[in-house]
């Protein structure tokens, strides 16, 4: 039976992981299969399945998947496995990175004459995401908390969370990076610190800029702080203009990440960390390199522009 079960299993997969032939899935699993994920305790059925080996074979196209080992007794089984890939198209929202991922799973099914009626699965597709350095918020630990408070569960008014948000007063930053042999940028002020020992900061990218995707595939990134006599340079990373060099005066770090002339303070970061938040991106990143001038940075406050010069201390 284990000589026949695998013989069966290996082709079967071929079919469907490596060539897409995801129909032929039908002839090793019983009407009523059943897949369960061991980490979210979700169930899914043989469409679903069939759906994301076509998703995933979509954003990696020259996937291979090789079963390591197969072990069974009696009417139980257990399945080794390993995925290899290439990022080169669109993946649950990512952009291709061309990076090669490889991993590793193991499925523990159930047989009923000699196919699969149910299997708990160790791995999903977000695992792919996570050898390409991203992660979902909803991935991170959660711990019981020490205060119970009242639910406000529900959302808020748009709008009241738009006067919210005009409400806090932040700086501006560039975010920059190199795509190729062009330099990419955009205006974002939501940036922040994460922590001094290690330099770590952070920057939120929303998905839609042009300059998303080569910032997702990049290694590095910059951050440019400005100042109040670049008003001009503002304007123009806020905007769609497609070459937003062109009139800039900049510099390159020691990993090629654009550094804005003039700024106030510059830094090259080494991204560590990427985690899906619905239509953004957060980045989390190591501080490599740091430069600081004598010049004023200038503050955005309810979508106005204010001299940090000009600020009256309490």
């Amino acid at each position: 039976m284990q000589q026949t079960f695998q013989e069966t299993l290996d082709s079967t997969w071929q079919a469907a992981w490596d060539h897409g032939d995801v129909g032929a899935l039908a002839s090793i699993v019983t009407p009523e299969y059943v897949r369960v994920s061991r980490s979210s305790g979700n169930s899914s059925t043989l469409a679903d399945l069939q759906g994301e080996i076509t998703a995933i074979r979509s954003g990696f196209p020259d996937l291979v998947t090789t079963i390591d080992a197969v072990v069974v007794e009696g009417d139980q089984a257990a399945i080794f496995w390993t995925s290899t890939g290439t990022h080169t198209e669109n993946f649950l929202g990512v952009p291709p990175t061309n990076r090669r991922v490889q991993t590793r799973g193991c499925n523990h099914a159930n047989l009923v004459g000699g196919r699969i009626a149910r299997e708990e699965v160790t791995w999903d597709g977000s695992e792919l995401l996570h050898s390409l350095g991203v992660r979902h918020l909803s991935d991170t630990p959660s711990t019981p908390p020490e205060v119970t408070v009242e639910d406000f569960s529900g959302d808020p008014d748009p709008q009241v969370m738009k006067t919210f948000n005009r409400q806090f007063i932040t700086g501006v930053t560039v975010v920059t990076t190199q795509d190729g042999d062009t330099p990419r940028g955009l205006a974002v002020n939501s940036y922040a610190s994460v922590s001094l020992e290690p330099p770590l900061v952070m920057v939120c990218i929303q998905k839609t800029s042009s300059t998303y995707p080569a910032l997702f595939a990049a290694t590095h990134l910059g951050i440019n702080i400005l100042g109040t006599n670049q008003r001009e340079t503002i304007a123009t990373f806020a905007s769609k203009t497609p070459d937003k060099f062109a009139e800039v005066d900049w510099h390159a770090a020691p990993n090629g990440s654009p550094l804005i002339d003039g700024s106030p303070a510059s830094l090259e970061a080494e991204i560590r960390e990427r985690f899906q938040a619905k239509t953004h991106t957060v980045f989390i990143c190591r501080v490599r390199h740091a430069e600081v001038v004598e010049a004023s940075p200038i503050i955005y406050k309810a979508g106005r522009f204010y001299d940090s010069d000009d600020l009256t201390q309490l």
